[in-house]
């Protein structure tokens, strides 16, 4: 009974006008961010510039391309956003800009922000949705493709989605570094005493608690402000308040835009049908017309919960590890930790011939980025795959036999004094990547 009243309740029918107002703001912000990356240099920076690139655990087989395959890439990037945008070959643009944005963010992995896999997530879901029904070049092409009415569930995803990304941060945030030592706020706002009114406030250390506790407030409450009619007004100012003042303190690219225009799918059908009719939106008089929703019934029955149950899942894989996630990293990505880490770190590396005893200290600057080697000094991931890159540059270039590496590496965590990261005693050309815990992070 339960399942049955679920089922009919998702695959009622509703207005699409909510799901309209997303299309065009997702694809024309995305668009935007694309063309903004090209025009920023970014390209050059992040891609052509480096020579060795981290990956993903599975993703090691994405190459970077040359300068002309990045620009084309990227420009695939604006062209099937602005696709998304007007609803012109929806479906694949859709696709061809979730492959393509996708395939950005797996060029290395150093680049990895909790923004980016969000846009990764919110393409991919509208890859299913039927969002160039209305007011898209698709439905002025084939006036027959015309609804006004979707199934629920095809709204009641994204607001899941975007659900997740604060209920998750929320959580993440009852620790007790950021409750009880605002870190690592009391690190970051000092930084900014210089801008107006504020500033003067944010050389006090009772500002980054407040900051942090309201943080945590707004996170974990939000979602549920906006999902009731008489509170939504006055949360989604919050949001608008909160993303605005994050947005001016911390490089943060275009995590508040995409937030603040996501959470808009949380107001009315009626709200988005006044908004959008100022750029020409009507739906027809006593519009009925609506298909049930088949691909819930065949695919969608077993893909729909499965969708959920891993986006649930997900940022809780770190209690499979043992430890703390802020430190180890083992299960941080992808869990919507979002601000909750201050880390710097070295990582000195040596290379011994096995035959020879050979020795050598290495360079990291001279194979990466300073923004590379930042990263990869305070993740162990980034630190195994670099020794096995230095594992296989000393045989081949260098002649060693059977090269041992190993690296002696501090962090310091939010605040504290720097401590050891790495077994230095371990050879990591020995050791192969793996979800298993990593013995050879020094816990704290």
């Amino acid at each position: 009974m339960i399942l049955t009243n679920l089922r009919q309740h998702i695959t009622k029918p509703i207005s699409i006008a909510p799901l309209v107002t997303f299309r065009i703001l997702f694809g024309g912000l995305m668009c935007f961010g694309a063309l903004r990356f090209m025009w920023s240099g970014w390209i050059e920076k992040l891609f052509v510039d480096p020579d060795f690139f981290f990956k993903f655990q599975g993703f090691e087989w994405v190459q970077v391309p040359g300068p002309a395959g990045l620009y084309f890439l990227y420009g695939l990037v604006a062209l099937s956003a602005l696709g998304i945008m007007l609803g012109a070959f929806c479906r694949i643009s859709t696709i061809a800009f979730f492959v393509s944005f996708t395939y950005t963010e797996l060029l290395d992995a150093t680049n990895y922000l909790n923004h980016y896999y969000l846009v990764c997530l919110l393409a991919f879901i509208l890859i299913w949705l039927p969002a160039n029904r209305a007011f898209s070049l698709d439905a002025w092409r084939k006036p027959n493709l015309t609804r006004y009415r979707v199934p629920a569930w095809t709204i009641y995803i994204l607001l899941f989605q975007i659900g997740t990304v604060y209920t998750f941060a929320g959580l993440a945030k009852l620790n007790p570094d950021w409750l009880f030592h605002a870190m690592p706020l009391a690190v970051w706002l000092p930084e900014h005493t210089n801008l107006p009114v504020l500033g003067y406030f944010f050389q006090f250390k009772w500002t980054a608690f407040l900051f942090c506790w309201i943080g945590a407030i707004y996170d974990l409450s939000v979602v549920w402000l906006l999902l009731f009619r008489k509170t939504r007004p006055w949360a989604y100012a919050l949001v608008v308040l909160f993303h605005a003042l994050t947005g001016l303190l911390f490089n943060i690219g275009l995590f508040p835009l995409i937030m603040v225009s996501s959470t808009l799918i949380f107001f009315s059908a009626d709200f988005h049908r006044k908004a959008l009719s100022f750029i020409g939106y009507r739906e027809a008089e006593n519009e009925v017309n609506y298909e049930p929703p088949t691909g819930l019934n065949h695919i969608g029955k077993w893909a729909l919960p499965l969708f959920v149950g891993i986006q649930l899942l997900m940022p809780f894989r770190h209690w499979l590890y043992p430890g703390d996630v802020l430190w180890t990293e083992e299960g941080y990505r992808f869990s919507w930790r979002v601000m909750l880490v201050e880390k710097a770190g070295t990582a000195t590396f040596t290379v011994e011939d096995s035959a020879s005893s050979r020795k050598s200290e290495v360079i990291n600057g001279d194979y990466l980025s300073l923004f590379q080697e930042k990263q990869m000094a305070i993740q162990p991931d980034f630190i195994l795959q670099f020794a096995h890159f230095l594992q296989t540059e000393y045989e081949e270039k260098h002649g060693f036999k059977d090269p041992i590496v190993k690296v002696e590496a501090h962090v310091a965590l939010n605040g504290r004094s720097s401590r050891p990261f790495i077994d230095p005693e371990v050879n990591l050309a020995q050791i192969q990547a793996s979800l298993a815990p990593k013995a050879w992070i020094l816990r704290k």
